[in-house]
């Protein structure tokens, strides 16, 4: 198995603002009109997590579509706000208890973390992302009242 360190050098990965690492690789050059202004039609990054590193909670305001590459199968989380529901996926080689895709609709709190050394992934956003889409949970108003049962036990990805 490659290195975390020789995969965020050939692929020229840069840190991501959430946590670990990333480069995106396509923003299409159709441009689409949603609620929030124009936004290119669909956008793709690699984004790495080693161990230890989070990708924090967050929202965006546009479907996103995770896609496992390599390394250590990913815990992905996903919060609907509104039903106070989570979701837990692993996303990993497909068998009999993971699959290597994950989608979190626009408007869900999101976190994820690595389950070992590192986890390559990818993610697709359409409409494309725009860091003005992008909010981190903790910076919501009442976003505490939410950690508690279930989500308890996730509150150290704030």
């Amino acid at each position: 198995m490659e290195t975390a360190a020789t995969i965020i050098q050939r692929l020229s990965l840069l840190p991501h603002p959430e946590g670990g690492w990333y480069r995106e690789v396509h923003r299409a050059a159709e441009r689409v009109e949603c609620a929030r202004g124009a936004r290119s039609a669909l956008t793709t990054i690699y984004y790495l997590l080693e161990h230890g590193q989070i990708s924090r909670w967050h929202v965006v305001a546009s479907d996103e579509v995770w896609h496992f590459y390599a390394g250590a199968p990913l815990e992905l989380l996903a919060y609907d706000p509104d039903k106070r529901v989570l979701k837990k996926h692993v996303l990993a080689m497909p068998d009999t208890t993971h699959e290597p895709l994950g989608v979190i609709p626009a408007g869900r709190w999101q976190a994820a973390r690595t389950l070992g050394p590192y986890t390559l992934v990818g993610c697709n956003v359409g409409p494309g992302f725009d860091f003005a889409d992008f909010r981190f949970v903790s910076a919501l108003p009442d976003h505490s009242a939410h950690f508690t049962g279930d989500l308890a036990a996730f509150a150290d990805l704030l």
